[in-house]
This record gives structure tokens, C-alpha cells and sequence, in this order.
């Protein structure tokens, strides 16, 4: 009769990558985070029954209300049907949507120096009627309803049209807020005014204010928590086949440099 020798399978850690300005993939092209683009590997990284949690790394520092939330509630979702824990681990930044991505986990650890936090809602852009007034261009737009320009960039600012998107923002705002204390609940420690201000901090203060449970980084985390011989089992997205010839080259360059540049202004406002 034989002998039979079994073998203890590891543990095993999917971890997947949430980088970059989360927006429409449509119009951010390789570079953009959305449902669309990160949803095969969150459904890979969920789908692994030895899986003891899925680990989420986040480096973003915001974007879309409507894909934050997307993503967002299909993290819960899947986490729901795995029943596993999900742990976020918070890289350079997780601010804005970044950190709504984060707020979706069981557990939020950061590094001492990430910049946590910006809750809050954003919108900006820039007036030309001076310009083109000054350089002698009349506009000319017609519509059907009074608001269907409101806030054209070449028409003089008005007040009502203002309120109307500060009514907005505060409307997003609050969602905003209702998910942090949907998932944060007593873990939170400050006052609302100061938390849902749109600041942000460092990981060491965001801790302070019980927007992140620890302090540490993927790797030490998982093998002090699941075992030294824990796998982490990185899911990241199939590579795209480069377009060749000397058009689609240029082509790819093009959006590709713009889109770095309105990622850098996405990150340069929290001084990265």
C-alpha cells in the first residue's frame, strides 16, 4: 500500500491596482479608471476560492462622482458573494474619488505620508466673454429652455445659473458623505465640518481622524496577517495590442501625452 503525502496549499491574496484619474475609459483612453476598464479583474480577484481577502491598491486622486460609486458598489457586491474581506491599501494619494474607492473596503491602511481625504465635489473652468468681446467675436447660440447653456464659457457668469450648479455639488456632496458614514460609521473621529470639508491629509493625521485603521503597506500587512507564506497574486488587465504604422503611432502619442497632462493636473492638486 502506498504512501500518500498532501501538501498544505498556501494562502492566497489577489491584489488588484486601482490607479490613475477615474473617469469615462471613452475619454481617457489607457490611462483612465472606470468599471469598464477594472471590472475583469475585480471579478478575477473575487472569484478565487482560496482566497483568505482581496487587497485593493489605491493610487488615485480622484475623478467621476458616477464611476467612484460605480466601482465602488461593485467592489461590495462581489465582496458580498466571495464573503471575503476586502483591505485597501492607500499608495501616493486616495483622495476625492480615490478615497470613496478606499471607503468601498472592510479596512483602509495608508502610508504615514499618503495624502487621504478631499472629500468634497469640484468644479472649475474658465470665462472667455472678455476675450472675444475684446477681440470683436459675437456668440451665437440658440436653444430650446432657458438652461440649456448654463454656464457657457463664452457668455457672461450668472448668478442663477451658479446656484444651479452649487445646488448640484451640494446634491453630490452629500452622497458623498452618506457613503463615508455608511462605511466609516463610528471608526470616524472629527467633526463633520472638518472631515467633509474637502481637506485633505496625511495618512498619520487621517488615521487621527479614523479615515484609515492603520498604518503600513501591502506586502507586511498580508504576511503578518494570513503567514509568511501567503501568496499575493497580482490580477492585472490584458495588455492592448500596439496599432502600427506611422499614423496610428503619432495618433497614440498624441492622446497619450494629453492624457498624462491632465492626469499630472489631476495629482498636482494635492502637490504630487
Amino acid at each position: 500500500m502506498g504512501l500518500m503525502f498532501w501538501r498544505r496549499r498556501k494562502p492566497v491574496v489577489p491584489v488588484v491596482r486601482l490607479t490613475g484619474v477615474i473617469t469615462q475609459s471613452s475619454r481617457f483612453g489607457q490611462r483612465g479608471l472606470s468599471l469598464e476598464t477594472i471590472e475583469p479583474q475585480l471579478k478575477k480577484a473575487f472569484s478565487l476560492k482560496r482566497a483568505k481577502a482581496v487587497a485593493l491598491i489605491i493610487n488615485s486622486p480622484g475623478g467621476s462622482p458616477v464611476q467612484s460609486s460605480l466601482i465602488g458598489q461593485r467592489i461590495r457586491d462581489l465582496a458580498g458573494l466571495a464573503d471575503v474581506p476586502v483591505l485597501a491599501f492607500c499608495e501616493d494619494v486616495a483622495a476625492s474619488g480615490g478615497y470613496w474607492l478606499a471607503a468601498a473596503a472592510d479596512e483602509i491602511i495608508a502610508n504615514p505620508s499618503s495624502i487621504i481625504g478631499s472629500i468634497g465635489v469640484i468644479s472649475a473652468g474658465f470665462g472667455f466673454d472678455k476675450l472675444i468681446a475684446k477681440i470683436g467675436v459675437e456668440r451665437r447660440v440658440y436653444t430650446a429652455g432657458e438652461a440649456k447653456m448654463m454656464l457657457d464659457p463664452f457668455q457672461p457668469e450668472r448668478e442663477i445659473e451658479v446656484a444651479r450648479l452649487k445646488a448640484l455639488q451640494a446634491d453630490i456632496h452629500q452622497q458623498f458623505i452618506s457613503h463615508v458614514k455608511a462605511r466609516r460609521g463610528s471608526r470616524l473621529n472629527g467633526a463633520d465640518e472638518e472631515l467633509f470639508s474637502g481637506a485633505f491629509w496625511t495618512g498619520q493625521r487621517a488615521l487621527e481622524l479614523g479615515l484609515v485603521d492603520s498604518l503600513g503597506e501591502c506586502r507586511q500587512t498580508i504576511f503578518q496577517r494570513f503567514g509568511e507564506d501567503t501568496e499575493l497574486m497580482f490580477v492585472e488587465p490584458k495588455r492592448k495590442l500596439l496599432a502600427f504604422g506611422l499614423p496610428n503611432m503619432r495618433s497614440q502619442l498624441v492622446q497619450e501625452t494629453a492624457e498624462l497632462a491632465i492626469e499630472k493636473a489631476y495629482y498636482s492638486r494635492f502637490g504630487l
